[in-house]
């Protein structure tokens, strides 16, 4: 996967789902997709966070380096958190695994960009999020809509 902040990705509210390219390959065809985790996180549901970490866990049973799962669960958990707590609002988690590597997304609704801030002694867990995000993945980055923003990383299947 190339290093660098970008857009994309689909965006779909509804019913949870984890599709295999197989469940996709007998449904579509030809027109085979990445398999792909799709959650909507309810308002200020905490209980999302480790919901999404399992879901993810599934999604990547066979994905990539040793490791690489337990990372993107790590940065994921802290991407949900971040966007149920400091938000207040509902949001949508997006993960899709690519022949390269895995992008994980969750969207907002809330256009106040998060910032990376260096943690204070006195803030006990909080405010590391970011700084966890910036480095553990290969890229990252905040991208705008309308309605709100989506916040990413990407992460390469063989990087170490």
């Amino acid at each position: 996967m190339k290093r660098h902040a970008r857009g994309g990705g689909p965006i779909v509210f509804g019913a949870s789902s984890v599709e295999t390219v197989e469940d996709r390959d007998a449904s579509d065809g030809d027109h085979a997709q990445p398999p792909q985790l799709r959650r909507r996180l309810g308002r200020a549901d905490l209980r999302a966070v480790p919901e999404a970490r399992r879901a993810l866990r599934e999604l990547l049973r066979h994905w990539g380096r040793p490791g690489r799962a337990d990372i993107a669960e790590l940065l994921t958990s802290e991407l949900v958190t971040n966007a149920l707590v400091h938000t207040d609002r509902e949001a949508v988690l997006t993960a899709t695994v690519g022949p390269d590597g895995l992008r994980v997304e969750v969207r907002d609704f809330v256009a106040r960009l998060p910032r990376p801030r260096v943690p204070n002694a006195d803030c006990g867990t909080n405010g590391r999020g970011l700084i966890l995000v910036q480095s553990l993945a290969d890229a990252w980055g905040v991208r705008a809509h309308g309605v709100g923003k989506a916040v990413w990383f990407e992460l390469d299947a063989d990087s170490g």
